[in-house]
This record gives structure tokens, sequence and C-alpha cells, in this order.
């Protein structure tokens, strides 16, 4: 079964084809980083019509490439995200659908970035732990099967995708914040400014990051003068360490309280370096999507709709978009 996956939920336009027997056949991304980098941050009817403008490009870049005419067929991101550019993705996939006859299903992002791994030439079998840090959600979950997900700590505020941004904000980094942070602190030190680690010293998964994002603020403004590149360099570099150690001691305690050895790291900030250096840590084997498959993607939606048809989901157009719409309302294929 060929599956082509349109992913629309927020700044980038991503288009796959996926082959349940011979696995990915062809991708296209067209990120809208560009566009949006002058405002600081997404400004949602510009990413609507922009994946208005690259969509249909890029489903037949695909589609060229792996020398379909036509699907057998179409999953497209239904939620959570931004809700015009959710319904462009969902509006081009109904129509592809019904001129094509086949049949199309409707994708939760999470669900897609949680099974990106699979999309690897040693997929993690289930179960196991998830680490689901992508935009605006930070995550550990539980992961039996496709649909059986149970949700062990998020946060409670700011996310740590959102952290980063806000942080490269301050420190006048531009956006995206995660890899402005990233490449800076690569000339700091990590231990120059002392900075918290939230909620570590209370029990539970739970996370929270707006307390460091303050702490951050404070220092900047302590600076008499626009920080020195040093001063940049040191505080991105003990900021990303705070984020790379709460979320390394909280992956810590969900595998011991679990029981389990594997654990999954997805989203975004799962393509930072150091968070990948620091997990080696982890008496745990640890699985990633390449790093083109951790932001937002079509190969993810392809993947996540083909596995839920292959377990036998009921496909229908009649499926809703959704802004918001937590994981654990997902159930089972079915």
């Amino acid at each position: 079964m060929q599956v082509l996956g349109i992913e629309s939920s927020c700044d980038e336009s991503g288009v796959a084809l996926f082959d349940t027997e011979r696995g990915l056949l062809a991708h296209a991304l067209f990120s809208q980083i560009p566009i949006h980098q002058a405002y600081g941050g997404v400004v949602p009817e510009l990413a609507s019509r922009d994946h208005v403008r690259r969509l249909p490009g890029l489903i037949r870049q695909v589609l060229g490439e792996a020398g379909v005419q036509r699907p057998d067929a179409v999953a497209v991101t239904a939620g959570p995200g931004l809700i015009g550019a959710l319904l462009v993705g969902a509006t081009l996939g109904r129509t592809l659908a019904y001129g094509w006859g086949v049949p199309i299903i409707g994708v939760h992002h999470l669900e897609g970035h949680l099974l990106a791994p699979m999309l690897e030439p040693d997929p993690p079998p289930f179960p196991f732990i998830a680490l689901l840090v992508s935009g605006g959600h930070t995550m550990l979950i539980r992961v039996d099967g496709i649909g059986r997900y149970t949700l062990l700590g998020e946060s409670l505020d700011d996310a740590a995708g959102e952290a980063f941004d806000k942080t490269a904000k301050l420190l006048q980094l531009g956006y995206p914040g995660g890899p402005a942070i990233s490449t800076r602190a690569e000339q700091g030190d990590p231990a120059a400014v002392s900075l918290p680690r939230p909620m570590l010293d209370r029990p539970g998964l739970d996370f929270s990051f707006s307390g460091l994002k303050t702490a951050v603020l404070h220092q900047v403004r302590q600076w008499t003068a626009p920080g020195t590149p040093q001063q940049v360099a040191d505080l991105a570099a003990s900021f990303q360490e705070a984020v790379v150690e709460t979320l390394f001691v909280k992956c810590q305690r969900a595998l011991r309280d679990s029981g389990l050895q594997r654990l999954v790291v997805a989203g975004g900030v799962g393509a930072n370096r150091r968070l990948r250096e620091r997990l080696k840590q982890l008496p745990a084997e640890v699985y990633y999507p390449r790093p083109e498959f951790c932001t937002d993607n079509g190969a993810m939606i392809a993947l996540a709709g083909a596995l839920r048809l292959q377990a036998g989901e009921h496909a229908s157009p009649d499926f809703c978009v959704r802004a918001r719409w937590p994981l654990e309302q997902l159930g089972v294929p079915a």
C-alpha cells in the first residue's frame, strides 16, 4: 500500500510517499523560516498562504520522483496546529483523494512525531518511553503500540522549544531559537551562569520552563550594556545545559519508574547535539529519527497514516481538523 502524506500544521510544507512494503519512496519539504524570521515567530496567515503556494508543486515532485501516478491512500495532518494551515492541507488532501477515488485519513501530528523513528533501518520495538519535544509540546509518553499511549508528564507552561525561541529573542539571536542557541552555545561555558533546573526537586515527570526563561531575562537585565559576544555565548550555553539536564533527569526517572530500557526522542529539540550527547549516559537504548525528520515533515504523516490503515483504521473524509487535540484522546485503530 502506498500512502501520500501531507503535513501543513505550522510553518513547514511537507509531502512524502510511503510504501508499506518498500518503505519511504520519496519526500520533499519547504521550510517557511525565511518568511517568518522578520517577525520573530510564525505569522499564521502567511503560513497558510505559503502552504497554498507550495504544496501542489511538492506533491507533483514527490509523485514524479517515486514514479507513481496515483497512491492507494492519502494521509493529512488533522491537528493539532494552526487551524488555517491545517485546513489548507486537509482541503487539498480531500480533493486529491476524491479525484483519485482512494481513502483519506486524518493523522495526529504528535503521533507522527512519536512514530518517526520507525522510518529508520533499525526501528524501536514496542513498548518504549518517548520524549516528545516539538514546538509547543514537551511530553513523556509510554508507547505500547499504535494508539496505545499513556501520558506520563508534560510541560505545565512553556515547552522546551518555546523556551529556546524566547531565550534566543532575549539574546537577539534570531528565529528559530533552537539552532541559534545551540550554535552560539558552542563558544560558551555551560557553567558560567547559575540557572535553575525547573522541577527537579519535585517528584513526578512534569516540566516547567517559564521560570528558566525568566532567569535568563534577569541575567540580561544585569548587563550594563548589550552583552558582549562572550557573555551571550556563556548565557546561551548555560541555558542549553539547564534544559538538557532537566530533560535528561526526567527521562531517567521515566525509564526507572516504568522498568523499560528503550527511549525514543522525537521533535525538533531532539536534533540538539548536546541533548543527544547527554542521553548517551542513560542505561537504555535511545532511538532518534534522522535530523531531517525531527522537525515537521510529510514522511512521518505518511507513515502514521499507513500504520493506522494497516491496523484496520476506518478511513473517512469527514474527519475534523483541530487546533487543539490532546494525544490521550487518540485511540487505537478502529
